[in-house]
């Protein structure tokens, strides 16, 4: 490619085809370069989210609650199902019919837009003080081409941690990619890690028939959650949905063979025990993707784990290179890495047009938080143990779904809805959920956070009745001692 372009984006999965579009929209003339493959071997957008992550997840675990709705909680609605049955390949087929829509939507989006897609890996080539632009290599299948780009956006996104003394193969010791690809329910699953991608897999397979038993290092259960919240999961996960979940354990050695796996490991005692499955999830978190991006070549300032050093705007240290999505710091999550996406699309358009006017950093304090099990857990601003840390005095409003009509209706009693809010001036500081479709409920806390409401103002919101969001305004309300049906 001769001609140098506006825009060049590095990688194709939220934050990066987010960013190539809204580029494209603004006047931009825009490439985005992604080399990820499908299992067919075919180009295919969309990053770790849509083809082995967020969307592929969502899918499993939809149908494996509908399963487990009609196999064990059907009867209380006087429906009764005799013999009911999972054709797990069918459920993947499903699956992958989903991702394959949502890969080729993405494609359509450039075409509209006008974005060129480039299928390869990109990798920034030392730029000289005499360079007009930035030069990316990028190597395809079988052949390497240069794009020239005034203006750089890394979108590389993050890749599965690994545990040192063992190897994933995806048919014995599984990543999220072979979770997702399983042909048939394994009689006894192991997964280690009880993060979001280790409870969300673990629920899918424990639904459909597996005994789940998770193994966690941290001393106490999703420490990053509200303190109560994480309690309430734990029980519900443990009693109702029968996963075994293990914490404080210290992995001491994996073994595989084509019969099982064997994991050895010191319990929160000190015991050794010894964990026998048929598959294991490795799912210990994400680590950065730059491997090959040449950072080295160009200086690129890196911290110590790896991550992409940026200002609140996305920026690196090199002119014109910024970066967006996992690659750098804050939460691991899709839509955090779309709208730094957007806000850099809209940084580097003023600037093309000689405006010095900064867009708005975004603020981490008010992107949500949502972990789809069943029930489904979010947050989002600040929880109690951060707040008792800051010394920042609050007060607490409290609300459970088995007071709501509507969860009672859809015999979904589980959880509660919990508002902090500022002691003095009322303003809401956080809000947790666990229960019902809190992922969709949790966006009314987002806005009251965005334009800094006050627990007063949710309280006074008029909330259909019978909804789940009832709920959230009875905590509002009891935030102020006013709560009405409890």
């Amino acid at each position: 490619m001769s001609e140098i372009v506006d825009v060049a984006v590095i990688g194709g999965g939220p934050g990066g085809y987010v960013a190539a579009i809204r580029c494209a929209q603004l006047g931009l003339n825009t490439v985005c370069i992604d080399a990820w493959k499908n299992s067919k071997g075919r180009a295919s957008l969309g990053g770790t989210c849509l083809n082995i992550g967020c969307i592929p997840s969502k899918a499993l675990l939809e149908s494996s609650e509908q399963f487990f709705q009609i196999k064990h909680k059907a009867s209380a609605h006087g429906i009764q199902v005799d013999g009911a049955t999972v054709d797990v390949p069918a459920m993947i087929s499903r699956k992958d019919k989903i991702v394959t829509t949502f890969t080729a939507g993405i494609t359509s989006l450039f075409k509209k837009n006008k974005v060129k897609s480039i299928h390869g890996t990109g990798k920034l080539l030392k730029r000289s003080k005499t360079d007009e632009a930035w030069r990316i290599e990028v190597k395809g299948n079988d052949d390497t081409q240069t794009v020239q780009a005034k203006h750089v956006i890394v979108a590389t996104g993050s890749l599965p941690r690994q545990l040192p003394m063992v190897e994933i193969d995806n048919e014995m010791i599984l990543d999220n990619a072979g979770a997702l690809a399983l042909s048939e329910t394994p009689e006894r699953l192991g997964v280690i890690g009880a993060g979001v991608i280790g409870l969300e897999m673990g629920s899918v397979w424990r639904r459909l028939g597996s005994e789940v038993t998770i193994l966690e290092a941290m001393p106490e259960f999703l420490m990053a959650a509200d303190e109560q919240i994480a309690k309430e999961a734990k029980k519900i996960f443990s009693k109702e949905l029968g996963l075994a979940i293990h914490m404080g354990i210290k992995i001491k050695s994996i073994k595989a063979n084509k019969k099982g796996v064997t994991v050895n490991y010191q319990d929160a005692d000190g015991n050794t025990q010894k964990l026998e499955v048929d598959k294991l999830i490795v799912a210990v978190g994400r680590t950065p993707n730059t491997s090959g991006l040449g950072a080295d070549e160009n200086d690129l300032s890196l911290d110590e784990r790896g991550f992409i050093e940026v200002d609140e705007y996305c920026r690196t240290n090199l002119t014109d290179v910024f970066a967006v999505g996992d690659v750098v710091r804050g939460p691991m999550l899709a839509h955090k890495a779309s709208e730094e996406g957007i806000a850099v699309a809209e940084a580097i358009a003023a600037s093309e047009k000689g405006h010095s006017q900064e867009t708005e950093a975004i603020d981490f304090n008010t992107i949500p938080w949502v972990i789809y099990t069943a029930p489904e857990i979010a947050w989002v601003g600040k929880n109690e143990q951060e707040l008792k840390k800051a010394g920042i005095d609050y007060k607490v409003g409290q609300f459970p779904f088995i007071a709501n009509g509507r969860a009672r209706a859809m015999n979904a009693p589980a959880g509660f809805v919990k508002v902090l809010a500022d002691a003095e001036n009322d303003r809401v500081l956080g809000v947790h959920m666990i229960g019902p479709h809190v992922s969709e409920l949790i966006s009314e806390a987002v806005m009251a956070m965005e334009f800094f409401a006050s627990s007063e103002d949710i309280a006074r919101i008029v909330h259909a009745h019978p909804s789940l969001s009832e709920v959230i305004h009875e905590a509002a309300l009891g935030a102020n001692n006013r709560a009405l049906h409890i």
